[in-house]
């Protein structure tokens, strides 16, 4: 991550942007390449009803082209909330790849050269043949053959998509859970509704352990985001703050930093692939930022070292692993890719 003054912009020159029939919401970036060396990128429409649309897009980080591929583009019932391609990059020449998405089940698609072919639809629901909607889900990139959802009734579930069965349900959560994030191969977080972080071990189901809850009560917790480089810290975002907290899992409750510079709520965060101390944030002021998390915070907080204005509210964002020096951001009907 290069060094850069306080305040500076992500080279807008290096921005690439797609322009979508309809308004975007979820977004993937896959793990490897394609044949022709290019990587593919998974959006999702956001349109009130029950038809939606995920297009796959191509692209090639030398030559900044960015296109459809209309013959991977499909239907999906109702916008999907997230997508996920498969995590693991031991193959950097597959001919075909695996993305997850989820809305009203957990659904599975082989993503091949010239075509996409469903592989399952996987519903939670014990009792009926319809599912709660799920709110989002997280690949295990330890054991890929393990991907945890959550849902609007209260309950994580994680599957064995191998076998296309649940491994196990939790509920801890008093009310909807918003989304999940896997640590390691057997430890997960959630949060909710109910204003809490939740870690779960897999290896005891009965118990799970609250690690920071909303200063003020039943303030929801949207999005959790775990440092992969650093497992020590998470961030998770409340609904209508402009704050990313910062959680330091070995003193629960009291974060170790607040980053409080957005000038309206915070959409969307995701921690650098390749660096446990810079992660990125967007919101409903347009703007994605970048900080660099001291090792002591300042009395005055902390400024962000890069920051790049949209042309709406940003309401995704996805920091590609494979591709480190680039950053998506969704907004309107736009998905436009950042050069870090």
């Amino acid at each position: 991550m290069e060094n850069s003054t306080q305040e500076s912009h992500l080279r807008s020159d290096n921005s690439v942007t797609y322009d979508s029939p309809y308004p975007l919401y979820a977004m993937a970036l896959s793990s490897t390449q394609t044949r022709t060396r290019t990587h593919r990128i998974a959006v999702g429409s956001f349109i009130e009803e029950f038809s939606n649309r995920v297009d796959i897009l191509s692209f090639d980080p030398e030559t900044l082209a960015l296109n459809p591929q209309p013959s991977l583009s499909f239907d999906h019932p109702y916008p999907p909330t997230k997508l996920m391609f498969h995590p693991s990059s031991s193959s950097l020449q597959k001919s075909s790849d695996v993305l997850a998405s989820s809305g009203d089940y957990l659904r599975l698609w082989e993503v091949r050269e010239n075509s996409i072919e469903p592989i399952s639809v996987l519903n939670n629901s014990k009792t009926s043949e319809f599912c709660a909607p799920l709110t989002s889900f997280d690949w295990n990139d330890i054991e890929p053959r393990r991907i945890g959802t959550s849902s609007i009734d209260t309950t994580c579930t994680v599957w064995d998509i191998d076998k296309g069965v649940v491994e196990t349900q939790l509920i801890a959560h008093d009310k909807e859970v918003y989304d999940i994030a896997w640590g390691e191969a057997r430890v997960f977080a959630s949060v909710s509704a109910d204003g809490s972080v939740r870690i779960f071990d897999l290896r005891d189901k009965e118990h799970s352990t609250i690690i920071y809850e909303s200063p003020q009560p039943d303030t929801p917790l949207l999005r959790l985001a775990w440092n992969k480089q650093d497992l020590r810290y998470m961030a998770t975002i409340l609904m209508d703050s402009n704050k990313v907290v910062i959680l330091d899992i070995r003193s629960p409750t009291m974060p170790v930093a607040e980053l409080e510079r957005h000038r309206a709520g915070v959409n969307a965060i995701a921690w650098a692939p390749q660096s446990y101390r810079h992660i990125c944030s967007a919101g409903d002021d347009s703007q994605a930022l970048i900080w660099e998390l001291p090792t002591v915070a300042g009395p005055n907080g902390i400024d962000p070292m890069s920051m790049y204005s949209a042309g709406s509210e940003i309401n995704q964002l996805q920091w590609s692993a494979a591709q480190p020096d680039w950053i998506a951001i969704a907004f309107s009907n736009k998905m436009q890719l950042l050069k870090v």
